[in-house]
């Protein structure tokens, strides 16, 4: 590990220099917790090993632990969608075989975190799946020549990060290095209803020996053919892979999922592994925490439901996760606590009014705007629905806790900077 609180006992701590802090200030702090010894690019008296970078050595190490690892690999990128296709994809590839597969630690998926998470992968991984991440053109193109994935996925395409591009076909330019670090023979696997569906498939030719797209358009590969809402809140699916179909279970909401878990299905294909056990994982898959995990709040009278979508934000997951809000069953209000979308350059203000009419559809009946950034909706929302507008997340905490009713559902979500993790964790403490 390269973050000190994090160090159990017999861990190795990388002594990182970045721009805010140098891990080697933190050396005592690692061995007080236990660890077993340091990578270090400076004099220390505990246990060591000297290298001139340490930020090159994490990067051998991940080197090292793909060429030991003799299983297949899959790369999962994306603008929307990334973390939960991750972890859902390795609950489905872990379902035959508990042990054997391996993924991303947290949503690690930059330049550190994803030769961290290579690392940390054991010999005997059978199936490994990390998440890539990119908010510069380049970045993708250095991150896949590491992980050398046999499989390599685009969710979705989507407005983030935008204010380091020109345009959205720059960012779909971006996901597209993902391709280029393919191991021979590999898939690459497709967004079938993305706009840039056709710029990904010419991205991917060069590198990859089988093409696969996914989606609910009619043409996909991979196809969800039917889907029926469940009485939990899920879906009830019938995909559709060539000529086979096969019928499951969803247990996330929302038409995004659905969507997500034919790209799952396309990839535990594409390395052979077992479909109907990954359709059952998927039935029983539990929301992650800031990403759709859910929950009961104790309120005065009784309770009020929580979605925690509070990691990220940018439009096309607000849009997504509105629409879930505004399909789920509530006895009393739905509410919205939404934080501002980060990144979004030039047309920040033009995103954030835009969802004045997803806010709309939702039947959402009170809104807690926070953040500079939200300036622009608030305005759109004038005398349309009952909303506040708050500098920070305390604000917002205190806003929404004195009016949470009973048989309110409310959703949380914003850019992970904003802060609302803090709202949903003083939540949970009421539970």
């Amino acid at each position: 590990t390269f973050d000190s609180r994090e160090v159990g006992r017999g861990d190795l701590f990388l002594a990182l220099k970045g721009e805010a802090t140098d891990g080697h200030r933190f050396l005592d702090q690692a061995f007080a917790q236990g660890a077993a010894g340091a990578v270090v690019s400076a004099d220390t008296p505990h246990a060591h090993v000297r290298v001139a970078d340490t930020m090159a050595a994490l990067e051998d190490l991940g080197r090292a632990s793909r060429a030991r690892m003799q299983g297949k690999v899959i790369g999962v990128t994306g603008s929307v969608g990334k973390t939960g296709t991750k972890e859902a994809l390795f609950a489905a590839l872990d379902r035959p075989e508990p042990g054997r597969a391996h993924r991303s630690v947290k949503s690690y998926n930059n330049h550190t975190g994803v030769p961290l998470s290579l690392a940390r992968m054991p010999r005997e991984t059978q199936f490994g799946v990390f998440e890539m991440g990119m908010n510069h053109a380049g970045e993708l193109a250095a991150l896949t020549q590491i992980v050398r994935p046999h499989v390599a996925i685009v969710t979705t395409i989507a407005p983030a990060h935008t204010e380091f591009f020109r345009d959205e076909s720059a960012i779909a330019d971006a996901k597209g290095e993902i391709f280029q670090g393919r191991e021979a023979g590999g898939t690459a696997i497709v967004p079938f209803d993305s706009p840039h569906r056709d710029r990904l498939i010419a991205a991917a030719q060069p590198y990859a020996a089988h093409i696969v797209t996914f989606g609910l358009g009619e043409g996909a590969d991979v196809r969800a053919i039917e889907t029926m809402r469940t009485r939990t809140g899920g879906t009830f699916v019938t995909a559709r892979l060539g000529e086979r179909e096969l019928s499951f279970t969803l247990s996330q909401p929302g038409q995004h999922w659905v969507a997500n878990a034919m790209a799952i299905l396309a990839a535990v294909d594409a390395v052979g592994s077992d479909l109907e056990l990954a359709g059952l994982a998927l039935a029983e898959m539990g929301g992650l925490p800031g990403r759709g995990a859910r929950f009961l709040a104790k309120v005065d009278g009784g309770e009020a439901l929580v979605i925690d979508e509070s990691y990220n934000a940018n439009p096309a997951s607000m849009r997504a996760t509105l629409a879930v809000l505004g399909a789920e069953p509530v006895e009393a209000r739905r509410i919205v606590l939404l934080g501002e979308m980060r990144e979004l350059g030039s047309e920040s203000d033009a995103y954030h009014a835009a969802l004045a009419d997803p806010i709309r559809a939702a039947g959402v009946s009170r809104a807690i705007l926070v953040g500079e950034g939200m300036a622009a909706l608030a305005k759109a929302l004038e005398g349309q629905i009952d909303f506040v507008h708050v500098p920070d997340a305390a604000s917002a905490r205190a806003s929404l806790e004195s009016m949470l009713a009973p048989g309110d559902a409310v959703l949380v979500k914003g850019s992970n900077a904003v802060g609302l993790a803090s709202v949903v964790a003083s939540l949970a403490g009421r539970g």
